[in-house]
């Protein structure tokens, strides 16, 4: 297994959904630099279980143990080692499964891979796993903030209800009052009730999260194989459920001229800049200082509460009945961790440019 994301700031995971708990190691994290740990937990609890009737109903309290790299508060420039304890498993729900393979789910490929599998809750290859994403997300967060860098994602489509492309449209500052993350309030409401229409028939559905990077300076990005666009791409993939990536005016583009894509350089007065951002704020695989924005699409979450056929470990033909505390929509959960994952990202292209560009 790859358990280690990032080149200078990288994040090691361990722990699998009914284990004792999740955690990680992060390192390259720079030293002198004040943690506020309040503001972890937060990033944690944005992605916690329960936290409304359109997510899981699992309870779990998620709290942070740092147990290593930090000193009067601020970081030493040592590794950051942390870790979440697993409180509320109900590893029974899943007795009945040990046998199948349900759906869409790893539990196959798992099995061919390594020639067993962990099937209280999928194991390592469970969503819970981006606890750690969203606690090396937070770290990376606070670094960045001396930069000037922010890093804000909402849902912009729940099924066939999506808002308008241009993010400059809302104020993404709402997107955190109510429970979909989505800025635009009366969307929001027709995103939930569409959430709980398919919740009560026993199935799921999926969506699209768009995220956008401001005060990011120019330059970042390491082409031929590390351009910046591929770094982004390469971590929100990365994330359970994702089945694509698009920055910039991404495939929405594509039935339009040159002549209408070109962003044309300017000068705005306080130095170049261009009219337009079709480009996404990457052009060339490097950064170039305008804002950076991309969509993340979601599949429908693979468990279902209504009866699957399906096959067992031998091949022979079965029925799947799954027990237990699921998504409905993984979209309201997963914002957090694809500005965990932003973050991190930017964090270690920052990093890398100045390492590699001194």
């Amino acid at each position: 297994m790859r358990n280690t994301f990032g080149n200078i700031f990288t994040l090691t995971t361990y722990g699998e959904s009914h284990g004792e708990g999740i955690g990680g190691v992060i390192d390259g994290m720079p030293a002198g630099i004040p943690i506020d740990l309040g503001f972890v937990q937060h990033e944690l609890d944005r992605r916690r279980p329960g936290q409304s009737n359109i997510t899981t109903a699992r309870q779990e309290g998620d709290r942070l143990e740092v147990l290593s790299g930090l000193f009067e508060g601020k970081t030493t420039g040592c590794p950051i080692g942390f870790l979440v304890r697993n409180t509320n498993q109900h590893s029974a729900d899943y007795e009945n499964v040990r046998d199948l393979f349900r759906p869409s789910h790893a539990d196959y490929t798992y099995t061919e891979k390594y020639g067993l599998r962990d099937h209280r809750g999928g194991g390592r290859s469970s969503a819970r796993e981006t606890i750690s994403r969203c606690v090396g997300g937070a770290f990376a967060k606070i670094a960045l903030q001396q930069l000037g860098i922010s890093v804000t994602a909402y849902t912009s489509q729940v099924g066939t209800i999506a808002l308008s492309r241009d993010y400059h449209s809302y104020d993404l500052s709402l997107a955190e009052q109510n429970a979909v993350r989505c800025p635009d309030a009366e969307a929001a409401k027709r995103m939930e009730q569409l959430i709980l229409e398919v919740k009560s028939q026993g199935d799921t559905i999926g969506g699209i999260i768009t995220c956008v990077i401001q005060g990011c300076p120019a330059g970042l990005g390491e082409p031929a194989f590390s351009k910046l666009h591929a770094m982004l791409g390469a971590s929100m993939l990365s994330i359970n459920a994702v089945k694509g990536f698009e920055y910039g005016e991404g495939f929405a583009g594509v039935g339009q001229r040159g002549s209408e894509q070109n962003d044309i350089f300017c000068n705005d007065g306080t130095g170049i800049s261009t009219l337009t951002n079709h480009s996404g704020g990457i052009q060339g695989g490097i950064s170039n200082g305008q804002d950076i924005y991309f969509r993340v699409l979601f599949k429908p979450v693979a468990t279902q509460l209504r009866p699957q056929p399906t096959v067992d470990r031998f091949g022979q033909p079965a029925t799947l009945q799954v027990r237990g505390r699921h998504d409905p929509c993984v979209l309201p959960r997963a914002v957090p961790v694809v500005e965990a994952m932003a973050a991190m990202t930017v964090l270690d292209a920052y990093l890398l440019n100045k390492t590699v560009h001194l």
